[in-house]
């Protein structure tokens, strides 16, 4: 037995599917062998001692005997370190009682995978693992998940603080709280093609501290993001826009997902600057160049979708700096006539009006004060061979754009090169102090103020509607109320005084950071906050909150008669037995706390608005009223 136990682990671990963190998937390896997988039936095949065991031979054809190997991959004494033997025992069984790990009428939904729920956890520094593949959610369980869900606890915020509100308004600025996936759906039937633009800086899936930039495997994070990316088409109006925040880790990839979704209605992906020269990047130079870029993934819903082109001033340094040597000639009096005009050096003009120049700077400065009539004289191909009746005439290009052409050369006016037109690689948006903009902090995630208000600019206009679902500290909703736009913010996370919420209050009271000066910011406007209404969520966090397994064991009888666990799991036995068992004691916390979390049936983590007037959830009639003309008001 022994010698078969190691052969089969010796086997199965070449499997890479099969391993994470160099431990086997129990249940993987069991779901693998009832789909009867290919990749293994052939791995297994390669040892004659466990062909032996686990194939009959028919007519010289070998038959897998998946059952038998079933169940002798279910047996204890088969990876028995794992808590997933005791997932077992606590009585997750099938109307037919076997246990649902061994049930082979399990199936596991690829595109759901354990990622719908995912994403967002209790805390910000919480670490997540590949490990929930028994997270089964069958298609009709997905559509009850995702109904539209009763929002509490809603309050009006303004200049002078919080309040009851009595009705919701179309025009609210809305601010919810809760899973992001589940509120997009909640969002549905009230802003279904009405949503201008749609801005995220999800996580980015690198190995880094905290949930913002947490781990995934890439099939996991591109179903997360699948997801949601899918309702988000779905809100976006016909001319609307979406701009994902991505790095290096993830674009590739993305850009693919993207493409599918939407329909390959790709417009740009623009790189950012999203850091400077210093700092801990610095410390590994001789490994690889230090990062200083994020993309910006832009997609539209269809055709109709069109940007409002914007104009950057240059910033004439270096190479451009050197440029406006060429620019030596200017005219004297733009008033007169083209054909008077007398065109003069600069030097001389200078000289004439005692304007006195001491240096390279001050040359500059008059250049750009007197852009409108300081010229550059040059050759252009294009025109060769054209006769002019006169001297001097007015030129336009086959693309359009109008010249001067002026006794055999066309003239550049220094006017028309100071400024740029918006390209897709944005360098020029500072990165520095962005812990005082708003006066919230989120050191792993916050963007600058400037980089949304030009998104904002380049694809909206006032009144429009402005959603963000990965809300963090809220810079996405502090730009739009300064903007006068409506928006949406959606976060599951609270980060305190950090918090989104508390940068809008401060945004609202005057907020003289980010983009209020050039918007010419005042304060005044409001919003409005909610909560996607909690069940099983608020048990979930109960459990989480547990020190030991002796308030897990005290809060059981509150889990079976307030909460909703899955059908099929027997309180009875696992109270009287499997709590009592060494094995269960000697698991770490977080092991027992895991068990008691998949107890919980998931579809019922927030309350389905088609149950408001259940009295079980005790909900108010003014969050039952309110969440009615949220859904049902034209």
């Amino acid at each position: 037995m022994q010698n078969l136990l190691d052969g089969l682990k010796n086997i199965l671990e070449q499997d890479e599917r099969l391993v994470v963190d160099g431990k086997l998937l129990k249940n993987k390896i069991i779901e693998s062998a009832l789909k009867l997988d290919a990749d293994l039936i052939k791995l297994l095949l390669k040892s004659e001692y466990i062909k032996k065991h686990f194939f009959q031979e028919v007519d010289g054809i070998f038959v897998f005997d998946k059952i038998k190997f079933q169940k002798f991959v279910s047996n204890k004494a088969f990876l028995s370190d794992s808590y997933t033997s005791f997932k077992n025992k606590m009585g997750l069984v099938t109307e037919n009682e076997e246990y649902l790990s061994e049930s082979k009428e399990v199936v596991l939904a690829w595109p759901y995978k354990d990622c719908v729920l995912e994403g967002g956890m209790e805390k910000e520094d919480e670490k997540r693992d590949e490990i929930f593949y028994n997270e089964i959610l069958a298609p009709d369980e997905i559509d009850r998940l995702l109904e539209p869900k009763v929002l509490t606890n809603f309050k009006k915020i303004d200049k002078n603080g919080e309040h009851k509100i009595k009705e919701i308004k179309k025009n609210d600025n809305l601010i919810i709280r809760g899973n992001n996936l589940l509120a997009l759906h909640s969002l549905k039937k009230r802003f279904a093609g009405k949503v201008k633009l749609i801005y995220i800086d999800p996580p980015y899936n690198r190995d880094a501290e905290s949930f913002y930039n947490d781990s995934f495997h890439h099939s996991s994070w591109l179903v997360f993001m699948k997801n949601r990316l899918e309702v988000s088409r779905y809100l976006l109006s016909p001319d609307g826009f979406i701009f994902i925040q991505i790095d290096d880790a993830q674009q590739a990839y993305l850009k693919v997902l993207c493409d599918e979704v939407f329909k390959n209605n790709f417009v740009n992906c623009i790189a950012v600057k999203s850091s400077e020269t210093s700092g801990v990047k610095m410390a590994h130079v001789e490994k690889r160049l230090p990062k200083l870029k994020d993309y910006i993934l832009v997609y539209r819903k269809s055709e109709k979708a069109l940007l409002r082109p914007i104009q950057i001033e240059k910033d004439f340094m270096g190479k451009d700096k050197d440029y406006l040597k060429y620019y030596s000639k200017i005219i004297e009096d733009l008033e007169a006539q083209v054909e008077d005009w007398k065109i003069v050096s600069i030097t001389d003009y200078c000289a004439k009006k005692n304007i006195e120049i001491k240096s390279d700077e001050d040359l500059l400065n008059f250049k750009l004060e007197n852009a409108e009539r300081v010229i550059y004289r040059t050759n252009n191909k294009s025109f060769a061979g054209l006769k002019f009746k006169t001297p001097t005439a007015e030129v336009i290009s086959a693309s359009g754009i109008k010249y001067i052409w002026w006794e055999g050369k066309q003239m550049l006016f220094l006017k028309d090169y100071l400024v740029e037109h918006l390209a897709d690689f944005w360098s020029d948006i500072s990165t520095i102090n962005l812990n005082k903009e708003g006066g919230v902090d989120l050191p792993a995630g916050k963007k600058p103020e400037e980089l949304l208000h030009r998104i904002i600019k380049l694809t909206t206009e006032k009144n429009d509607i402005i959603l963000d679902f990965f809300l963090g500290s809220g810079t996405t909703t502090a730009v739009t109320h300064k903007m006068v736009r409506q928006y949406i913010g959606i976060e599951q996370l609270d980060y305190g005084e950090n918090d989104s919420v508390v940068r809008l209050k401060n945004v609202i009271n005057g907020d003289q950071s980010g983009i209020s000066k050039s918007v010419n910011w005042q304060g005044g406007g409001d919003f409005v906050y909610a909560e996607l209404a909690r069940w099983n969520e608020e048990a979930k966090e109960k459990i989480l909150k547990a020190k030991s397994l002796t308030e897990l064991e005290k809060l059981f009888d509150e889990l079976y008669k307030r909460y909703f666990l899955n059908y099929n799991v027997k309180t009875k036995e696992f109270k009287e037995k499997i709590l009592k068992e060494e094995g269960f004691k000697k698991l770490s916390l977080d092991e027992q706390k895991n068990l008691f979390v998949e107890m919980l049936d998931m579809n019922q983590m927030y309350v389905n608005f088609s149950e408001r007037a259940d009295k079980k959830y005790n909900l108010s009639e003014i969050d039952i009223k309110l969440s009615e003309e949220f859904y049902l008001a034209k």
